[in-house]
């Protein structure tokens, strides 16, 4: 189902299957609408993977996030959270 509030609906679902979360594919999808995607990719940096994190980093992403229920959470549950966040 369409999302208007997504400019680049091929794009945004390219980012998901990659593994980017909800909130980031919506972000460059829609910053590559607007401005050109060779433009977004020129400007992006390069962050770390969730893998290199320590659990405990992962749960203070988590609760900077505003999600719930991570306390109990194994490490590859916690990253799938936060991605699907």
């Amino acid at each position: 189902m369409p999302n208007s509030s997504i400019k680049n609906e091929k794009m945004y679902d390219d980012l998901r299957r990659e593994g980017n979360s909800k909130e980031k594919a919506a972000r460059i999808s829609n910053a590559a609408a607007a401005r050109g995607a060779s433009s977004v990719g020129r400007k992006g940096g390069k962050s770390g993977s969730y893998y290199d994190w320590t659990v405990g980093d992962l749960k203070q992403r988590a609760k900077e996030l505003g999600i719930s229920g991570y306390s109990h959470l194994t490490k590859d549950k916690l990253i799938a959270t936060l991605r699907e966040h």
